[in-house]
């Protein structure tokens, strides 16, 4: 019952920002808040840009391009060092893990002057491929420091049969340990997408036009005439849906994932 309860109370607020997205602005903004209020897609029309306004697909492509792109890298970079911390640990690899961690410690604000320096003056400002890179680079050490706990439940003796067999190391990782790692592998994965999607200070700040993502096409809904709440609740409830949907289709791999290693 408490656990019901919990996830109820969480799931409140998405269902109260799903029920205002089909609201008028009028009948949102009221107070205390109508819940008979007559029902209306306007809000849903104006974020796609029906009512003459910004079509958001550019922002949604790049939000997609990104994330995709920076957890593909992330999972080819951190496998191989997972298994060096896991499978074949290297001397003092607890030493390694709390680098990547510690790397994590610094907030974003902290390096935010520098690396947009540094793009200014490579003219990599407003370039989708400077996300991919830095979300790669901020969802390194969490992919890492996951995979290598599933990566330890991996046996050893399958993979000294590879060995035997004469599977070299790139064979080993993708015909046997990630196969075996899979659930794993899919959860990080899925973490990664969605810390990936749902970032915005990066994105605000490095991005313009060309570039611009999904979080930050969202903030362009507060504007000096105010905010207005069915048309945000409309945009926040497109945009959540991919991440939303990536959840529910790998939930089964996110629950095992999460859990291996859990029961000895």
């Amino acid at each position: 019952m408490v656990a019901w309860l919990v996830g109820i109370a969480f799931f409140l607020p998405v269902a109260w920002m799903a029920l205002t997205s089909f609201h008028s602005e009028e009948d949102a903004a009221t107070n205390p808040p109508s819940f008979a209020a007559a029902l209306t897609l306007d809000g849903y029309r104006d974020f796609f840009g029906a009512g003459g306004g910004a079509s958001p697909w550019p922002a949604l492509i790049n939000s997609l391009v990104s994330s995709l792109g920076s957890t593909l890298l992330v999972l080819i970079v951190a496998l191989p060092a997972a298994y060096a911390l896991s499978i074949r640990p290297v001397k003092k690899w607890t030493d390694v893990l709390f680098f990547f961690l510690s790397t994590k410690m610094l907030p974003i604000v902290a390096g935010l002057l520098p690396i947009y320096l540094f793009a200014k003056n490579t003219g990599m400002l407003d370039n989708i491929w400077l996300l991919i890179i830095l979300y790669t680079s901020m969802n390194l050490p969490i992919a890492v420091w996951m995979m290598q706990s599933f990566l330890a439940e991996v046996p050893v003796a399958i993979i000294e049969a590879a060995q035997i067999d004469g599977a070299r190391l790139p064979t080993v990782l993708t015909r046997v340990v990630a196969p075996v790692a899979m659930p794993g592998i899919a959860a990080t994965a899925l973490i990664c997408f969605i810390f990936s999607w749902n970032e915005l200070l990066f994105a605000r700040v490095l991005t313009g036009v060309v570039a611009q993502t999904a979080p930050v096409f969202l903030t362009g809904f507060i504007t000096s005439q105010g905010l207005f709440l069915a048309k945000v609740c409309a945009a926040s409830l497109v945009i959540s849906l991919p991440v939303l949907a990536a959840g529910f289709a790998a939930q089964d791999k996110l629950v095992q994932g999460l859990s291996l290693g859990a029961v000895k």
